[in-house]
């Protein structure tokens, strides 16, 4: 059954086409993985479902009707005044409404006027019955229970539930946002990179949830695990038109290949016959002149006929633009970086606990461990900006650090983009222009400030100025948190052939899996070392 329809749908934003006479039947059940390269216009697309955006004369956006839709935007509008429990509480305004209703009418069912009429009485009784199978099946009085226990699963800590949303991170605003839509439980749930700040248990938690939604869920992410363990289809918007393809994300992208191989192949094929029939007609256009014979001009003609009819293959795109990313690592010293009896605690809450751990040269690993475990405590102490309480953190002789941190602190939102290069490189601005456009960068973007680009904007030129940090100790803190998959897939090639040591934490399971040998895992306080990569880690845990 189709739930939703676009049809010849037409976006321009300013200047920009976004997408043209694009169409796609959403049907129910579905689960959906909308990916795409930073920019192509997902975000917009949803947004357009939703009625924010309007199309082009002639498109039509179609709903079945009843059928409801819930959107989590990338940063949710919450009243910051509230506690994120009590925020994600009246996510589904309906339970206070029936429980009130039901309060309303039981009192009701004490009236004389009511009990001492048998019309009034049985219509009371039939109320009372329809609204404590509505109330129960929201959840009925163990409803806040199932609101703790959602947003508890998506990785918000206990402490953090009574706390107002306007102390909470991002991230974490984003959770309650997420726990109130799935609480309202929309016949299609649009869900936009719902997955950047969650940790490990969080995503396994909101595969489940998608898997298990009753409704049809359309998800923008960057998450290749997520897209093979969650859905059932998905539709890749690239040059303004969208593909549907059924099966997983590995599924698709195999397929995608082949079809651009065959097309290739089709395409050569064609270009071939093409120049042999434009050879040939010229031949008979000429033997037709010079001999004055109408059979050649005649041939000529039936020839560009059948020229002219022919279907065109279009010419495949095969090597994109992708990013640029070299990253010049150099030896340094064997010993990279020593933790000794390392321990930190804040208040009367002790978070790590005698560290000993010791990382050499051209080690690749990964940091993980829930939210609030101490991860980015660890690196801030390793980058000197944290003291330990006990313990010693010794870095190799010969070793320079590269930083890049997960919300991009490390960037001057008022500095321009080109003037970044300029004085982290110590390079003239055209020379500066000329690398951030390796980069992905527009003329247009380098004199912009850092503030006013989008997050995978500044994840890029965090890295651009990490590579020209000269590095070769890289502290990784979630670098593919904003990057489209291209662009991860990019990082992910550098870091295998960079010359130096990596530490990096990280919640994106396949970049784990593609990079770090090695899994320091904090579990209680404590730093446990598991070789190999994510997959490896889950199969020694039985997971």
């Amino acid at each position: 059954m189709i739930q939703l329809q676009l049809s010849n749908i037409t976006l321009i934003l300013g200047a920009k086409r976004i997408f043209e006479n694009l169409n796609w039947e959403i049907q129910r059940g579905q689960k959906i993985g909308l990916v795409g390269a930073n920019g192509a216009g997902k975000s917009s697309l949803f947004k357009l479902i939703e009625g924010e955006h309007s199309p082009e004369l002639g498109g039509l956006v179609t709903r079945t009707r009843f059928i409801t839709t819930g959107y989590l935007s990338q940063h949710p509008e919450l009243d910051s005044s509230l506690t994120a429990f009590d925020a994600a509480l009246t996510g589904n305004p309906r339970v206070s409404e029936v429980h009130a209703e039901l309060e309303r009418v039981e009192s009701s069912l004490g009236d004389p006027e009511v009990y001492g009429d048998e019309r009034k009485l049985q219509h009371a009784l039939e109320l009372q019955h329809r609204l404590i199978e509505e109330y129960n099946s929201l959840g009925g009085d163990s409803y806040p229970e199932r609101v703790r226990g959602l947003l508890l699963g998506l990785g918000l800590a206990q402490s953090e539930l009574t706390k107002p949303l306007s102390v909470l991170s991002g991230g974490q605003k984003k959770l309650v946002g997420l726990a109130r839509l799935l609480l309202l439980r929309p016949d299609i749930l649009l869900l936009d990179e719902p997955d950047n700040h969650l940790d490990l248990p969080g995503k396994m938690f909101l595969e489940n949830l998608i898997r298990e939604y009753e409704g049809t869920v359309v998800i923008i992410s960057h998450d290749r695990y997520l897209l093979d363990a969650a859905v059932t289809h998905i539709a890749e918007l690239e040059d303004g038109k969208l593909t549907v393809f059924e099966g997983d994300y590995s599924s698709f992208i195999a397929d995608k290949d082949l079809k651009l191989a065959r097309q290739e192949e089709l395409f050569r094929a064609q270009q071939h016959e093409i120049k042999r029939l434009e050879i040939a007609i010229k031949r008979f256009a000429i033997w037709g002149k010079i001999y004055d014979n109408e059979k050649f001009a005649a041939k000529a003609k039936t020839m560009q006929k059948r020229l002219d009819k022919m279907d065109k293959v279009e010419k495949p795109v095969m090597d994109r633009k992708r990013m640029e990313l070299r990253l010049n690592g150099w030896r340094g010293s064997d010993k990279v970086l020593e933790l000794a009896g390392v321990s930190k605690s804040f208040g009367a809450k002790q978070v790590l606990t005698n560290l000993n751990q010791t990382i050499w040269h051209g080690e690749r690993v990964g940091l993980i461990g829930p939210n609030g475990a101490g991860k980015s405590v660890l690196l801030r102490m390793v980058l000197g900006n944290e003291t330990p309480d006990a313990g010693e953190i010794k870095i190799g002789p010969s070793i320079s650090i590269g930083h890049y941190a997960q919300e991009h602190e490390t960037l001057d939102f008022n500095q321009t983009v080109v003037d970044a290069v300029r004085y982290e490189g110590e390079m003239s601005e055209s020379r500066a222009t000329a690398f951030l456009l390796h980069y992905l960068f527009t003329y247009k973007q380098v004199t912009q400030r850092i503030g006013e680009l989008s997050g995978g904007e500044r994840s890029r030129l965090q890295l651009a100025l990490v590579v020209l940090s000269g590095a070769n100790f890289l502290l990784l803190d979630e670098p593919t948190n904003n990057l489209d998959i291209t662009s991860s897939e990019v990082l992910e090639q550098a870091l295998e052939e960079f010359e130096g040591t990596v530490l990096v934490i990280s919640h994106d399971r396949y970049f784990l899996d593609r990079t770090v040998e090695k899994l320091l895992v904090i579990e209680d306080g404590q730093l446990v070392e598991y070789i190999g990569g994510y997959s490896d880690y889950l199969a020694k845990m039985g997971k």
